[in-house]
């Protein structure tokens, strides 16, 4: 069995930072919540060594706050519970500067617990850790990486409420073009990209190389990947909020929702995944480019919980507007090799390397949760010795077409299967699953109730 890390950062951590950095004097502290919105408090020098030595109380009602910072009443965490305190401690590792907001801020991620000591069960971060130990008691590590599409848009909204592209600051002009793999796109954004990756460097965010991605304005850039998928989905959180914060310092604002332009590609969150075993071997290397039993039984969990898990990896009523056909989005629980057509790929290379890429996940998708969704996948797959049936070839979406299979299509059917789930509730928690229905169809509720133009463009005259 493999112990997991500590969870929770020693004292020395801050005296030490303290004592290297005497221009820091503010330190933000960040919790993510079931949205997958940090939310957190900027507190003085002087008050962060109680924080680690002791913790910082937080309102248990953010535990389950919507994703616009509403309370959601349903859960019991409100009125019933007096709204009582929990207790904020922080991670190791993640108290670092926060360049765009100044040589005299740093921020630290924290995990909730209750005043007992005990780990928080609706915290994202406990609700990981809870699925990695059941990989720990089997002597395997998984080995994650998670890669970001977005859109660099313009922060003003236009007249009739819509977005537009950023102007690239080196030209002034907004991107038209899809120039997929685009060089001059990536030059037009250098500046950018440059501060992207001194303010990553600064923080200890693994951050690699850019690509202008399927559609005019969107970016991808891949995290490195890693043995400690907690760190990896730190990182994953780190780096979007770095980049929404270097975003404004050029003038324009990153956006992580999944489908900002109805005409334009959506942004992902691929999730690239291996198992290493106690002897940090890849279980899933193989020359066989379909890889290993244990990479196929892998796949097959992860195929027969997809439906199980979109309310996680398509948290928002936005998101279910990304799957469609011929869209580099998936819409089937569909497998193949050096196929971007499927859902779940096992990406061309050398056979240390075999992994799986899960395709699925938006890039509003909360990074602890959809790593949570997959690896309970994984492992249930890898623990039954689920077959994923044949892989698909050629075209992923006549394949799924044929067959009549789909994912949930909306933000309802997702979060009904997600709460029918025996699999999601065994990995990661009965109440956590729970509550994360009640606040997602708090959401719904508060979404529908709001009467859009697109309801007079149709109806006013119409109905």
């Amino acid at each position: 069995m493999t112990a997991l890390p500590n969870p929770i950062a020693h004292p020395d951590e801050a005296r030490q930072f303290l004592d290297a950095h005497p221009e820091v004097q503010f330190f933000e502290i960040l919790f993510t919540a079931l949205s997958g919105v940090p939310r957190g408090k900027r507190l003085r020098r002087h008050e962060l060594v109680a924080i680690y030595e002791y913790g910082r109380f937080l309102p248990g009602s953010v535990l389950v706050c919507d994703v616009t910072g509403q309370d959601c009443e349903d859960t019991g965490l409100v009125w019933e519970d007096g709204d009582a305190d929990r207790l904020a401690k922080p991670a190791p590792g993640t108290l670092v500067k926060a360049p765009w907001l100044g040589d005299d801020v740093a921020q630290v991620i924290t995990s909730m617990y209750e005043l007992d000591g005990r780990p928080n069960d609706l915290d994202p971060r406990h609700v990981l850790r809870r699925v990695l130990a059941r990989f720990a008691a089997d002597g395997l590590t998984p080995v994650v990486a998670c890669e970001l599409e977005y859109y660099l848009v313009d922060p003003v909204r236009t007249p009739s409420g819509g977005i537009q592209l950023a102007a690239a600051p080196a030209t002034g002009e907004r991107p038209t073009l899809h120039a997929v793999y685009g060089l001059r796109e990536l030059e037009d954004y250098a500046g950018f990209l440059r501060d992207l990756w001194a303010a990553a460097d600064i923080q200890g965010v693994p951050l690699e190389g850019a690509i202008a991605e399927y559609a005019p304005g969107q970016l991808e850039l891949t995290l490195k990947h890693g043995p400690d998928a907690l760190r990896a989905a730190d990182e994953a959180l780190m780096y979007k909020r770095l980049a929404k914060g270097v975003a404004v310092r050029h003038g324009a604002e990153a956006t992580f929702m999944a489908k900002p332009f109805a005409d334009r590609a959506g942004s992902g969150l691929h999730l690239h995944v291996s198992v290493n075993d106690s002897a940090g071997k890849n279980i899933f290397a193989s020359e066989d480019p379909e890889g290993t039993p244990a990479l196929r039984h892998a796949v097959g969990g992860m195929k027969s919980t997809l439906a199980d898990g979109m309310a996680i990896f398509a948290p928002n009523a936005n998101s279910y507007r990304r799957f469609r056909a011929n869209s580099y989005a998936p819409v089937a629980p569909t497998w193949g090799v050096n196929n971007r057509t499927v859902s779940l790929r096992v990406p061309a290379g050398p056979p240390a390397g075999r992994h799986i890429e899960h395709r699925v996940a938006g890039a509003d998708a909360n990074p602890y949760l959809a790593l949570a969704a997959l690896l309970a996948a994984v492992h249930h797959g890898l623990t039954g010795a689920i077959d994923p049936g044949p892989p698909v070839v050629g075209d992923g979406y006549a394949a799924a077409a044929k067959s009549n299979l789909r994912l949930p299509a909306n933000w309802f059917a997702a979060v009904d299967h997600f709460e029918a789930s025996s699999v999601m509730r065994d990995y990661l928690g009965d109440r956590f699953v729970t509550m994360f229905g009640k606040v997602k169809r708090t959401e719904q509720d508060r979404f529908n109730e709001v009467v859009s133009a697109l309801d007079y463009d149709w109806y006013l005259k119409n109905a």
